[in-house]
């Protein structure tokens, strides 16, 4: 075997291990390591209302932005389905601490498809403008008071009205020149439920891929399931207002899950999206934003969270993630935590050295 021979063997075994490797590392993120502990700034809660979740985006003036669902702690938590509005708070870093500034959309009244409610927003930027997707919910036409509103807040989802506030969820999305609105609306839902997924199409998780399209994902009963089962499906679509189109499989068919946050990776090329599994955050990858599987550190953190005296915070629930990225880089991690009676949206740092 000449030396030529054996050079060229050699080169090709070194090209194919860096491929083996770079391959190997192409879903390694990895939140549990990068997750400092949170500090009293990185709590956001309101003596007067419930908070859930939270979706952050950076002005060009490099000031954030927070939208949030709140409503009225006088109508219990369970309140969220009948008077939850989504509300807009601001910062100069995006783990807090956070100020309230408006309230920018609620139930839009009688006759519309969102005519109670505006909840669990993302807000986005493409193309120039600002996409605010959210959930709401009617009551199919029938009339009702605000009294009727309050006694729903705590009735069971075994009645019947409260029933139709839930079989009528929807996701849409209202679109901005600038961050701080006007909000224009559309005048129907952005997509209905169908294919892995029936009922409602609630919960939207949305990002562009390097092909240009949009990539949507939204949560639905699944269909012919006897338990209390949801499941997760992806739409696409070539604008970020739709028409949006189910493709036949689930994002995830094997777990009920919630709450899906997505990003695109572009260094990477890489879907990336967080969830929650009820006992612990979940992660999960797609190379084309349609097949999904579990990402090589897929649980991020269990129902505990390290704060900076050392204690923890144990919530009763621990919802709705959203990683903040800036310069493509997971900086702030995003929850929406239950702790008994009291309800709120935590901020933990991501540093990347950990």
């Amino acid at each position: 075997m000449n030396k030529l021979y054996v050079r060229f063997l050699l080169a090709l075994f070194l090209s194919c291990s860096i491929s083996v490797v770079s391959q190997g590392t192409k879903n390694s993120l990895n939140l549990h390591q990068m997750m400092e502990p949170m500090s009293k700034d990185g709590i956001f809660r309101d003596s007067l209302y419930h908070h859930w979740g939270g979706s952050i985006i950076k002005d060009k003036q490099g000031q954030y932005h927070l939208f949030y669902s709140r409503w009225k702690r006088a109508y219990t938590f369970n309140g969220w389905l009948t008077f939850s509005e989504i509300a807009h708070a601001v910062s100069t870093a995006p783990k807090g601490p956070w100020k309230y500034k408006e309230t920018v959309l609620k139930g839009r009244g009688k006759g519309s498809w969102d005519e109670i409610t505006a909840h669990n927003p993302k807000i986005k930027y493409f193309n120039g403008k600002y996409y605010l997707y959210y959930i709401a919910t009617n009551l199919g036409g029938k009339e009702y008071t605000q009294q009727d509103l309050i006694t729903l807040s705590t009735a069971s989802l075994k009645n019947t009205d409260r029933g139709l506030l839930r079989k009528h969820q929807r996701t849409g999305v209202a679109v901005s020149n600038s961050i701080d609105g006007p909000w224009k609306r559309m005048d129907a839902p952005l997509i209905e439920p169908s294919g892995p997924i029936a009922t409602i199409t609630v919960n939207p998780a949305i990002d562009q891929g390097k092909d240009g399209l949009y990539y949507l994902i939204v949560k639905g009963d699944k269909p012919n399931e006897t338990k209390f089962i949801r499941n997760q499906a992806i739409a696409k679509s070539a604008s970020a207002t739709g028409p949006f189109t189910i493709q036949p499989n689930p994002v995830i068919g094997n777990l009920d899950t919630e709450d899906v946050s997505m990003w695109y990776d572009a260094k990477q090329a890489l879907f990336y999206a967080v969830f929650h599994a009820h006992s612990y955050i979940g992660l999960m990858c797609s190379k084309d934003g349609l097949t999904w599987k579990k990402a090589e550190n897929y649980e991020i953190t269990r129902k505990k969270i390290k704060l900076e005296d050392g204690t923890f915070l144990i919530p009763n629930r621990m919802e709705r993630p959203f990683v903040y990225l800036e310069n493509n880089q997971p900086k702030v991690l995003c929850l929406a935590i239950k702790k008994g009676n009291d309800s709120f949206t935590v901020f933990i740092p991501l540093n990347k050295g950990n």
